[in-house]
């Protein structure tokens, strides 16, 4: 389960990191600009918000297995678009297609988690998915450096047509249904609206959605200005694994001691530890960038430190946040999934490209994230705490 689970949340790493290192190359062979390549990012990452807000709902209507097969059908013919495509605005639309189906396998794949297993257990395998999940960010700029170079820019996109491909296969044959047909929703527009408000109207909600969103921002402003940053640092096409690769390893450290304190510490206490990584993370790169030449790795190094705590902080934030809501956890991840890439689409086309021309920008950037998630957290927490000493 948990393996099936992680390869269909690979599906928005590899349609974000893999094709990264092409962004030149892409360029060159449409006439494009710079910030019409970077449209092809921003335009999936948009669309993948945008159906985050359905996916759930669908699921939660008509079951999670028919959503996942029906998406990961359109993604691989999306991802074949893309291979195929005469010029850039026909893979700025191939790209939307893809960005409209990707997103199911990492929404509904909480939710099946949260359908079969709680607490402890929940917890636990909620941090092997990330671990799993993990390796595809690392490995995915990577194999599209190596594949660019060797066979072009197009052949990024075969290369994830075929993975697809394996999955549909896979979760055709093992995907199981988690959501029996009494404990599902009816899609009426009036209910769903309802329902809709009922979780946006939840102020615990809309803070623990915050939260993860302003982590992720955090080290996406490196992601998202890759190309930018690495050349500053002296780094090719062939060498994406630079930044990605201690990243990645922060995330899958992060997640495995996630998996180990379950049960040991509480969510809270396990969050403190993600929030201190964070910082000294985030304080060691400011550092690194003011005081330390350009190169690797030193450059590279604290946004390992820093992903090792956002790593920690994910999964206990998602677990609480599903718990608000146990007959909508699909809408509720929807809508933090929402939250999430929504304004990630928003820092790929305005935020990084403004702070990727330096190495202190970027790395002040991070910084002024981390702040923010780090007061939702002790606002949600101070409200927490009131209303457990009213009761």
């Amino acid at each position: 389960m948990a393996g099936l689970l992680a390869a269909l949340a690979m599906l928005g790493p590899f349609s974000i990191d893999m094709y990264l290192p092409a962004f030149t190359a892409i360029g060159a062979a449409f006439d494009a600009s710079p910030i019409a390549v970077q449209q092809t990012l921003s335009t999936y990452l948009f669309a993948f918000a945008f159906m985050m807000l359905w996916h759930g709902a669908l699921s939660d209507a008509w079951g999670r297995r028919p959503i996942v097969i029906g998406s990961l059908a359109i993604y691989a013919l999306a991802s074949l678009g893309c291979a195929i495509s005469g010029n850039i605005e026909s893979l700025w639309l191939f790209r939307t297609l893809q960005g409209i189906s990707a997103g199911a396998g990492l929404v509904l794949g909480r939710a099946i988690i949260r359908d079969r297993f709680s607490g402890v257990e929940a917890q636990r395998l909620m941090s092997q998915i990330t671990l799993i999940f993990g390796i595809a960010p690392a490995l995915a700029p990577v194999i599209g450096g190596a594949v660019l170079n060797l066979l072009g820019w197009r052949a990024i996109f075969w290369l994830i047509t075929a993975f697809t491909l394996v999955v549909l296969q896979w979760a055709t044959r093992s995907l199981p249904e988690t959501l029996p047909a009494p404990s599902r929703q009816p899609l009426q527009p009036r209910r769903l609206w309802n329902s809709y408000r009922a979780v946006l109207l939840r102020r615990e909600f809309l803070l623990l959605a915050a939260i993860p969103t302003m982590n992720f921002a955090a080290y996406f402003l490196y992601i998202a200005s890759a190309p930018t940053f690495l050349a500053q640092l002296g780094v090719t096409t062939w060498g994406f694994a630079w930044l990605f690769v201690p990243m990645i390893t922060g995330i899958m450290v992060g997640a495995a001691i996630s998996g180990r304190s379950a049960g040991r510490l509480s969510p809270a206490q396990t969050i403190g530890i993600g929030y201190a990584c964070m910082f000294a993370g985030g304080i060691i790169n400011a550092l690194t960038a003011v005081f330390v030449p350009p190169g690797v790795p030193w450059h590279v190094l604290p946004l390992m430190v820093f992903t090792v705590g956002s790593s920690l902080v994910m999964p206990s934030l998602t677990l609480i946040l599903l718990d608000l809501f146990p007959t909508m956890r699909g809408m509720a991840s929807s809508l933090q999934g929402f939250a999430q890439f929504a304004f990630s689409g928003f820092n790929a086309g305005t935020i990084a490209p403004l702070l990727a021309g330096s190495l202190t920008t970027l790395a002040a950037g991070m910084l002024c994230f981390t702040c923010a998630s780090y007061a939702l957290w002790l606002v949600y927490q101070r409200g927490t705490t009131r209303r457990h000493e009213g009761d």
